[in-house]
């Protein structure tokens, strides 16, 4: 079953792949949620999430793939101009 988020609980982040190696992005600490992204390199990932989401990269190397980072996605916040 899939837990329903409070649309009005998630912020817009952005991520972007500095690298020139295909990264993976993942939130796997919100329980019944599932975020899986292939970011490739020098792509921007926009995505909605909760504040207390982590987002992990994972560096794709030959045939395996490393934690390279994990990111709050309150710091990935971008910042919205109501109108």
């Amino acid at each position: 079953m899939v837990a329903v988020i409070d649309s009005s609980a998630k912020i817009l982040c952005c991520y972007i792949n500095k690298t020139s190696q295909i990264q993976i992005g993942r939130i796997s600490n919100i329980s019944d949620w599932y975020f899986e992204r292939v970011i490739f390199p020098r792509q921007r990932l926009l995505f909605e999430a909760t504040p207390e989401a982590e987002l992990e990269i994972h560096t794709g190397y030959m045939a395996s793939s490393i934690l390279s980072d994990r990111l709050k996605c309150d710091r990935l916040r971008l910042e919205t101009n109501p109108e």
